[in-house]
């Protein structure tokens, strides 16, 4: 969807986090590697491609799609393994930051005031602003790992605590746009991201995202 020319003023952005900001599924799959074969789970190689296939899911959600045939005792296990595996990995390999994040987050900051709301596990979100140092940029976040609630029902909490009148959520995934929506407030896509989205105000880059709410702020 075109972006129109009508005025558009938001008081603060809300970012997703996987998909959006980063990519750590290639070390979230020597994770779940990891979690299977200190079980002594057989099962076929997990690459980062069935990550992405689920992100946007709750931590438990992609466990227990990716690992639907195993059983519920072997998928548990699985989700308490990894939910701290995935970080012990990310802080050993790494994620990828798109491109333009560090420094469109840094512009951003300067005029708009920033929160992060993500499905993923507790620390996770933490972890993120740890190693590239971005704490001091955002206000607030929130996770399914702190409530064990929908995305929706977060992302309203985080609005509702913080009173901000016209945010804007910025995401890649259906789920984004569907917890946008709940909630009654813009969203921007992703298009870099994990999904394709039609009928919806995409942006290519994070360059052109930030570029774009710059001139909106000016």
């Amino acid at each position: 969807m075109a972006l129109t020319n009508q005025p558009f003023s938001p008081d603060s952005l809300i970012f997703d986090l996987d998909g959006t900001l980063w990519d750590t599924c290639p070390a979230c799959a020597i994770a779940w590697n990891q979690a299977l074969n200190d079980h002594a789970i057989p099962y076929r190689q997990i690459l980062a491609t069935d990550i992405r296939a689920v992100a946007g899911l709750p931590h438990e959600a992609c466990i227990r799609t990716v690992f639907a045939d195993l059983n519920p005792d072997q998928q548990q296990l699985l989700i308490e393994h990894t939910a701290k595996g995935d970080m012990q990995a990310i802080r050993q390999y790494g994620g990828e930051l798109y491109p333009g994040v560090i420094a469109g987050l840094k512009q951003l900051a300067i005029h708009y005031p920033l929160y992060i709301v993500s499905n993923c596990q507790a620390g996770y979100i933490e972890l993120f602003l740890e190693l590239y140092q971005l704490a001091d940029l955002f206000q607030d976040l929130e996770c399914w790992g702190h409530t064990n609630r929908p995305k929706a029902e977060n992302l309203q909490a985080l609005i509702s605590r913080n009173q901000l009148l016209n945010p804007v959520y910025i995401g890649d995934t259906f789920g984004d746009a569907a917890a946008a929506a709940a909630c009654q407030i813009p969203f921007f896509h992703a298009n870099w991201g994990y999904a394709q989205l039609p009928d919806v105000t995409s942006f290519q880059s994070f360059n052109k995202l930030t570029e774009w709410l710059l001139a909106c702020y000016s």
